[in-house]
C-alpha cells in the first residue's frame, strides 16, 4: 500500500502546477492533501476527481482557508469528519478520516500558530486534546495512519540549521517535547524515520517572513506501533514544486480490506 501526503497551499494553485499529472504517475492507494484553501463546491471540476479514486473533502466553511482531502482507490467503510473534541478546537485545524475493516487513515492539518491571527495557545490546546484522543484510541483493536502537516518539527536533523530556529514557532521546546511523548510514550511511530534516517530530508520550505529560505520536516505519517514494521520505503519527493511543501511518499506491506 502506497500513501502520499502533501500540504498544498491551495489546491487550485497546486493543480495548475501539475500536481494531478504527477499523482497519476505515482500509483498511490491513498492520497491525503491538506490546506486546500477551497470549499468543496469549488472542487467539482474533473481535475479534482482523478479517475480510479473516490474523493472526499472536508472544507472549513470559509473561502480560501484550510481544508483537507483524501483520495482512496477503495471505498471506505466509514468517514469521520473532525476529531469531535469537546473544546471544539479541532476545527481550528482540519481532520478527515476514512475507515476500513482494520485500519483507519486520516488527513490532518494542524493549526500552525505562525500568522498574526493564529494563537500558540490554541495550537497547543489542539495538541493536548489530540494527545488524549491518541491515547484513547490506542486501546482499540484497530491500526491508524495519520498523514499530514503537523506544523512542527521533531529533532535537530529535521530543521536545517536547527540551532538558529530554537525560538521559532514549530520548533519550540514544548512542541518538540509533545512529539517526543508521541513517539516514546504513546505507542506511535514516525513512519518516515522508521526506514529513512537521512539528515537532509525536509518537507517544508517556508517562502514568507523570518523563516523564508529555511527547510523543515513538518509533514509526517504517524502510525500505530503495530504498523511500524510494515513500513517498507519512505521518501520526500523533490523533483517538482507544487507548494511550499513537498510530497511524502511511504510504502507499507499492507493491503486494505
Amino acid at each position: 500500500m502506497r500513501i502520499i501526503n502533501l500540504s498544498v497551499d491551495g489546491l487550485h494553485q497546486a493543480a495548475q502546477r501539475g500536481l494531478y499529472d504527477w499523482l497519476e504517475e505515482q500509483d498511490a492507494d491513498i492520497i491525503c492533501l491538506q490546506d486546500l484553501r477551497a470549499l468543496e463546491y469549488e472542487l467539482d471540476h474533473d481535475v479534482f476527481h482523478p479517475k480510479g479514486y473516490n474523493a472526499y473533502f472536508f472544507d472549513s466553511g470559509v473561502k480560501h482557508y484550510n481544508g483537507v482531502a483524501i483520495y482512496s482507490r477503495q471505498v471506505p467503510k466509514a468517514l469521520i469528519y473532525g476529531f469531535g473534541f469537546a473544546s471544539g478546537v479541532d476545527m481550528e485545524g482540519r481532520y478527515l478520516q476514512i475507515d476500513f475493516d482494520k485500519i483507519s487513515i486520516g488527513s490532518l492539518l494542524a493549526p500552525a500558530a505562525m500568522a498574526a491571527n493564529e494563537s500558540q495557545e490554541v495550537k497547543m490546546k489542539f495538541f493536548d486534546d489530540l494527545q488524549a484522543h491518541l491515547i484513547k484510541i490506542s486501546r482499540k483493536r484497530r491500526d491508524y495512519v495519520f498523514c499530514g502537516n503537523w506544523a512542527m518539527a521533531h529533532k535537530a536533523r529535521d530543521v536545517k540549521n536547527a540551532s538558529a530556529h530554537e525560538g521559532d514557532v514549530g520548533y519550540l521546546p514544548h512542541e518538540r517535547n509533545w512529539l517526543n511523548q508521541l513517539f516514546t510514550q504513546i505507542e506511535y511511530t514516525d513512519a518516515f524515520r522508521k526506514v529513512n534516517n537521512d539528515a537532509d530530508e525536509y518537507s517544508w520550505l517556508p517562502t514568507e517572513g523570518d523563516l523564508n529560505g529555511s527547510e523543515w520536516r513538518t509533514d509526517f505519517q504517524v502510525v500505530s506501533n503495530n504498523l511500524a514494521n510494515r513500513v517498507e520505503y519512505a521518501t520526500i519527493y523533490k523533483g517538482q514544486s507544487f507548494s511550499s511543501h513537498r510530497p511524502v511518499i511511504i510504502d507499507y506491506d499492507l493491503e486494505i480490506e
